[in-house]
């Protein structure tokens, strides 16, 4: 999930599925989308990286290239969606 070129396809031929059906399971069954099905095991990462002491010399954007996002915009847009914070708020109340 964090392999920023990870693609429907791509992981339904991992899976042993086809696109459309592994599509629709996830349409169906987790009622959400493929992109933001990905972008949440990788919004968790990040979150994780975020309050991690190991991790506290990455920057933001070290953490967004690390868990699979290429735009700034669409990480923060993401990231802020799920936590109400930006990744920055997020590492200032969350790191110990």
């Amino acid at each position: 999930h964090m392999d920023a070129s990870l693609t429907l396809s791509e992981l339904a031929v991992y899976l042993g599925t086809s696109p459309k059906e592994l599509s629709a399971m996830i349409n169906q069954q987790l009622n959400t989308h493929f992109f933001d099905f990905i972008n949440e095991y990788r919004i968790e990462e990040a979150k994780r990286l975020l309050k991690s002491r190991e991790h506290q010399e990455w920057t933001v954007q070290e953490i967004m290239y690390h868990c699979g996002f290429n735009s700034k915009s669409s990480f923060y847009t993401q990231f802020k969606k799920r936590t109400s914070q930006t990744p920055s708020q997020y590492r200032k109340v969350h790191s110990a």
